[in-house]
């Protein structure tokens, strides 16, 4: 069989599934190519590396134009046609059996074109959906907004401003273009990494479709427990260590709550937060220590190996990856029950308690740093079930579901 993918970035979470399934499809004898665009904010070779069997589409100017014109006008996905137009020319040449989808939400595609291009060919389409982007009328995330317009129709965004910014509101006509585009698909198959989100989807105007949960996988070669210098080198040797990890710190991955739980923790415990970057890790209170964010997955999960509790107050997420990292190596996850979050844990490595349930917060940090009730045994027995190999498995076995069906 032969299969493309297709995804706005090749690095990223998104960009390494993508590639990861690339190869579990290549090392099972079938050919698979993967596509993304050319981005104008990106500016050095290690952001468009070279890979096998992988094509960039587009230009650095049609991306400048796409983003500021699409940002400004509040019409994503609208432009890009020559860009857009080199990927279906390379798509018509390779030929697949199924085209699958990842993220496409970061202006450099033309909507209209690429649907056109699969309606008319009668191409199969699986399309692994990150987050709830798809399906609205601007909003990647909408939980901590209690927003359900999405379920009959968007207007009047309540948050226009974040990603992907819009400086004029098209919510309302940017839905209806998307379930003109993204509706009429003779065979698509939605995957969701996480229960949540395909209850999300089967909400929208994608609920016709079928939904299949394959959850996102690690790389349990990495991360596993690992031992490490780093209560040494910051002399935390006799600390109880509360973990957090973002590329992202805001409110939305709750660093208010580590703030606030700064402020009530003895002298016994060291909060660590991992990718805080100078301007927001700046007058923190000292019993938050602050690392850069790495790429070094050998080190990160150092990290994760010390700290007693890893704690993930994210209020917006749809199966966090930070989550399986932490059980993988060991260390039992506190998180928020919100989004797919939850989902990753069970009875024996972790507990999920309400957002913003700040008192819940505190008391399960003393409870499982003192009376530790989860073991590192039960942590990784349970990490066992995000094995990649196994996840992205799954990926093979729905390819060839599609195409005997």
């Amino acid at each position: 069989m032969k299969i493309a993918e297709i995804n706005v970035v090749v690095n990223g979470s998104t960009g390494k599934i993508m590639l990861q399934i690339a190869q579990r499809v290549r090392n099972g004898g079938d050919e698979v190519r993967t596509y993304s665009p050319i981005r104008f904010l990106r500016h050095t070779h290690l952001d468009f590396p070279e890979i096998p069997d992988h094509f960039y589409w587009g230009n650095r100017l049609e991306a400048c134009f796409h983003f500021y014109a699409g940002t400004i006008l509040g019409r994503n996905g609208m432009y890009s046609t020559g860009g857009t137009r080199q990927l279906i020319k390379e798509l018509k040449k390779f030929n697949p059996d199924i085209i699958h989808l990842h993220n496409l939400h970061t202006f450099c595609i033309n909507f209209p074109m690429l649907f056109r291009y699969i309606k008319q060919n009668n191409v199969k389409v699986v399309w692994t959906l990150h987050d709830c982007w798809t399906f609205t009328g601007h909003c990647p995330h909408f939980s901590m907004i209690n927003c359900d317009k999405w379920k009959t129709g968007c207007h009047h965004c309540p948050q226009p401003k974040i990603y992907p910014r819009m400086c004029i509101d098209t919510s309302r006509k940017m839905y209806h273009l998307k379930k003109k585009w993204f509706c009429g698909v003779q065979d698509l198959t939605i995957v969701t990494p996480s229960l949540w989100l395909s209850q999300m989807v089967q909400q929208s105007f994608l609920r016709k479709y079928p939904v299949r949960v394959i959850h996102n996988g690690i790389d349990l070669s990495v991360f596993k427990p690992t031992a490490g210098d780093f209560r040494k080198k910051y002399g935390l040797e006799n600390k109880k260590i509360v973990l957090g990890v973002s590329s992202d710190w805001g409110k939305r991955k709750g660093l208010d709550v580590f703030l606030e739980l700064s402020k009530v923790l003895d002298e016994n415990y060291q909060i660590v937060l991992v990718g805080m970057g100078k301007q927001t890790g700046s007058g923190l209170p000292t019993n938050i220590t602050t690392i850069p964010r790495t790429s070094n997955q050998a080190e990160l999960a150092e990290l994760y190996t010390a700290a007693d509790v890893f704690l993930n107050p994210t209020r917006e997420d749809t199966f966090p990856t930070v989550n399986m990292e932490a059980l993988a190596c060991g260390t039992p996850v506190l998180t928020f029950c919100t989004g797919g979050s939850p989902e990753i844990l069970d009875e024996t490595c972790g507990v999920a308690v309400a957002v913003n349930d700040f008192d819940a917060i505190k008391r399960e940090v003393c409870r499982i740093c003192e009376e530790r009730p989860f073991s590192q045994q039960a942590c990784v027995e349970r990490a066992s079930a995000f094995n990649m190999s196994d996840r992205f498995q799954e990926y093979v076995d729905l390819y060839k579901e599609r195409l005997s069906n």
